[in-house]
């Protein structure tokens, strides 16, 4: 058993050592390879195969056109290369073996070919390492359709320029003439025409080539863009998600949010623990830590990540605690203080004292303006009420997107939640949710409230709940997670450092736009303890990859909508 765990060890080292190396490989040879063609230093020092060959100028100006292509191809192949997609390394075989046959019609010495082939020799011999499975929902047939419309689309336009062009800039054509040029326009390869004018000549052939190498690199991107299938947990995860959560859900307060409907969830072979995520930018982004007994997490984490590497994801882990971020450590994976969250102990909260009076004046201000709290369990609102609140709630949210993933559940009115709203007048001005944690704790889910409703209306309603939660058995209560909060703390600090200093006041320029100052302060009025929550993710090269996912995912930012929209058509 131990040497068969040492010999698949050492294979897999092998394999990481094999990818990285034939990843550089390839980037090199397709910056070779461009190079060679565009600059013309050394091409005639040994001869070349194209006037050995007695090749026509038609087919060296076409090889030169294809190996440009080839060469862009293979620097893009080389990011699936790395991530082992097996459908990368398909491609990139055909295009080496297609560049090795270019060099014949190209005017270099043997050494561009030799290298060609070594490549194409290399990647046969690391076939094995290449697992990773294409994208199931775009596939090969949005890559040939995109093509084709785009060599349609330079046919097109070459054929109506040639049939507007007057008889000083091009000798008559005939139509059937005209569509063979076309056509050849798209290889760089020269046809029937006899222009006049250099200009359109140029004007031709770069509409041609633009639109076929446009075509053959966004079907190179279709064909090779990460999956990111959507996800809905089936009735049968949820309810197993829930026995879990019922055996061991006192540890974590972040855990009932793994419940999100758009995630998918993965368990181990023991059942007895599970993580859910979400894939979003070719991440497998998930939330908070593995759910269930944490002796078994290291088996649900072994099954994610071995989805994660069949599929070419990223692992990542958004809200890890600190026993959570030791487990995920222990797979190689790097860690990173990412903020605190804020947990109020019910039994030691007051709204006496000194500390508490921004609190306590603000609620007795807002309760004076006639607003009037009450803290409910769900399941005790009248009929009909929780659609209202919902609606309510979704109209004051002020962005088209739901904010949130590690700390949102995307819904109302489950079963254990606490609702509570702020009246005036018999109106709704103000609405929290609280999601259970454990038997003894509260998770804050939803904070919203009128924008038109006077200041301290949530600290109202923050302070009720905590007294209700004191009288009625909750121990806890998890309000907002404060990003970066000990960065602020230490460059606010008298004699702080310079590099402290300059990492605070650059949270307080990203937080015109991101809510990062404000809700540490909001978060602070309350007297908490600060748990700190970590990032988890595979190494620095993946970071930026990794912060896109985690902005998208918790609506702060991300891919732009119009790329969105593209991915998911």
């Amino acid at each position: 058993m131990v040497t068969g765990t040492r010999a698949q060890h050492t294979w897999q080292v092998a394999g990481v050592t094999s990818v990285v190396a034939i990843t550089w490989v390839t980037r090199l040879v397709g910056l070779m390879t461009i190079v060679s063609v565009v600059v013309p230093i050394g091409r005639d020092l040994r001869g070349h195969l194209a006037k050995w060959l007695e090749l026509p100028q038609e087919a060296t100006t076409a090889a030169a056109a294809v190996a440009i292509v080839i060469g862009v191809l293979l620097i893009l192949l080389a990011a699936g290369l790395r991530r082992r997609k097996r459908r990368a390394w398909q491609l990139a075989v055909g295009f080496t073996a297609l560049l090795t046959l270019s060099h014949l019609g190209l005017r270099h010495s043997f050494g561009a070919g030799l290298v060609s082939v070594i490549l194409l020799a290399g990647l046969l011999a690391t076939r094995p390492y290449f697992i990773a499975r294409p994208d199931p929902t775009v596939g090969r047939w949005r890559a040939a359709r995109v093509f084709a419309q785009l060599l349609l689309a330079g046919f097109v336009i070459n054929v109506l320029l040639l049939s507007m062009a007057s008889p000083r800039m091009l000798d008559p054509l005939p139509f059937p003439q005209r569509l063979t040029q076309s056509a050849l326009a798209l290889t760089g390869v020269s046809g029937p025409a006899v222009f006049r004018e250099e200009w359109l000549e140029d004007l031709s052939a770069t509409v041609g080539l633009v639109f076929s190498l446009g075509g053959v690199l966004l079907a190179a991107y279709f064909l090779l863009r990460s999956a990111e299938p959507a996800p809905e947990l089936s009735d049968d995860e949820l309810a197993r998600l829930n026995a879990l959560l019922r055996r061991h859900g006192d540890r974590d307060s972040l855990g009932y949010f793994a419940l999100r409907r758009d995630k998918f969830a993965v368990f181990s072979k023991s059942g007895k623990a599970a993580v859910t995520f979400r894939v979003i930018a070719g991440v497998a982004l998930t939330s908070a830590d593995p759910l269930g007994d944490h002796e078994a997490w290291q088996g649900a984490i072994e099954e994610y990540l071995e989805i994660c590497r069949r599929n070419a994801w990223v692992p990542a882990a958004m809200g890890a605690s600190e026993l959570g971020a030791t487990v995920w450590a222990r797979f190689g994976l790097e860690v990173l203080e990412i903020g605190d969250e804020a947990v109020v102990d019910t039994q030691d909260f007051t709204l006496e004292g000194r500390t508490m009076r921004g609190v306590r004046q603000a609620a007795s201000r807002t309760k004076r303006a006639g607003y009037k709290v009450l803290v409910r369990h769900a399941e005790d609102l009248r009929p009909g009420e929780l659609p209202e609140l919902s609606d309510l709630a979704a109209a004051w949210r002020g962005t088209e997107t739901e904010r949130g993933f590690s700390m949102a559940l995307g819904r109302m009115g489950d079963a254990g939640s606490m609702i509570v709203t702020a009246e005036q007048d018999g109106r709704v001005r103000g609405v929290l949710q609280f999601v259970p944690w454990g038997e003894k704790g509260l998770s804050l889910d939803v904070m919203r409230r009128d924008r038109n409703v006077d200041n301290g209306v949530n600290e109202l309603m923050i302070s009720e709940l905590l007294l209700y939660a004191r009288e009625h058995g909750v121990d806890h209560v998890s309000l907002n997670f404060a990003a970066f909060r000990a960065l602020m703390e230490q460059g606010q600090r008298i004699g702080a450092g310079p590099v402290a200093r300059l990492s605070a006041k650059v949270l307080h320029f990203f937080s015109r736009w991101i809510q990062i100052e404000s809700l540490y302060r909001f978060n602070a009025k309350f007297q908490p303890r600060w748990v700190p929550r970590y990032l988890v993710y595979p190494g620095v090269g993946s970071l930026p990859r990794v912060g896109i996912a985690t902005f998208e995912a918790e609506g702060l930012g991300g891919r732009s909508p119009w790329m969105r929209r593209l991915l998911h058509r």
